[in-house]
């Protein structure tokens, strides 16, 4: 239903529109983002991407029957030493296809990568603590809260905790074996 393929330059005008508030680049990008997000931002964060001792993978997300780009997602801070990588940049942009379980696809293609092809011991992902369909869906995935980061991130004159979540490798082929 979806492929992974990586982000390019040629992509960056769509995620930036879909990017289309403070509080949303917050949520998606996290502090190393700032609102409005343009190309400058885009490229520092390709720098060090997509190649193959990257610490960082970059993917849009394209359904494979038309291949419209619906998504964003990262396996980034890859340590190979300590065969780790966290999963960053979530984001189902096409409003089209919320709500049709492409999240939960995208999750698991890119842990697939992370333990299949990378050979990982471990990935972790921050959450914050509203963004309950997110949890419901890393969870499914075979995540576990580890912790909650009270009032981590400030956003205007409020601040927001986040949930830091992980899976092992010995958990996610479990959970393969499941389905």
């Amino acid at each position: 239903m979806i492929e992974l393929k990586y982000f390019v330059q040629s992509d960056f005008k769509q995620l930036i529109n879909w990017i289309d508030s403070p509080e949303f680049i917050l949520q998606w990008g996290g502090p190393g983002f700032d609102y409005p997000l343009n190309e400058g931002q885009l490229n520092k964060y390709m720098e060090n991407a997509n190649h193959n001792n990257a610490d960082a993978f970059v993917y849009k997300v394209v359904l494979k029957e038309t291949g419209d780009v619906v998504g964003h997602i990262s396996l980034c801070k890859i340590d190979r030493k300590n065969k780790s990588a966290r999963i960053g940049k979530v984001l189902v942009g096409d409003k089209n296809v919320r709500g049709q379980g492409i999240g939960q696809l995208m999750i698991e293609e890119v842990l697939r990568i992370a333990f299949e092809t990378l050979n990982l011991h471990r990935v972790s992902l921050g959450v914050f603590d509203f963004n309950e369909p997110a949890i419901a869906c890393y969870e499914k995935a075979g995540f576990k809260k580890e912790g909650l980061l009270r009032d981590s991130r400030r956003m205007g004159n409020e601040y927001w905790s986040l949930w830091e979540m992980s899976i092992l490798e010995n958990e996610w082929f479990d959970k393969k074996r499941e389905r």
